[in-house]
């Protein structure tokens, strides 16, 4: 993923009312990051903002913004994506931020 692409990805507004609080999915993955950095053994891979589909909340920003194909509910829940592209971009995205 270029500089520019990622950068465009990690601008991507978040829904509202995500389990974060984030505004944008940078701001997502930062909350993330430092939940595992703070909470360490505790920190819950599965619910680590109190939600066990986390990563749809991700996911349903990026359908809003057009980046991955799928479908919003009425409330903006996730109702159809495509997951395998979902993994590969957040993967591509992560390991853009390492790398840079």
């Amino acid at each position: 993923m270029s500089v520019e692409n990622r950068e465009m990805v990690l601008a991507i507004k978040m829904l509202p009312n995500n389990d974060a609080d984030a505004e944008t999915i940078g701001d997502y993955l930062k909350e993330l990051l430092g939940a595992v950095w703070v909470e360490e053994e505790s920190f819950s891979g599965k619910r680590p903002f109190g939600n066990s589909a986390w990563k749809y909340e991700v996911y349903a920003a990026l359908i809003q913004a057009g980046v991955l194909k799928g479908q919003l509910d009425e409330f903006g829940c996730v109702e159809d994506c495509d997951e395998k592209t979902a993994e590969t971009l957040m993967v591509e995205l992560i390991d853009g931020l390492v790398l840079a």
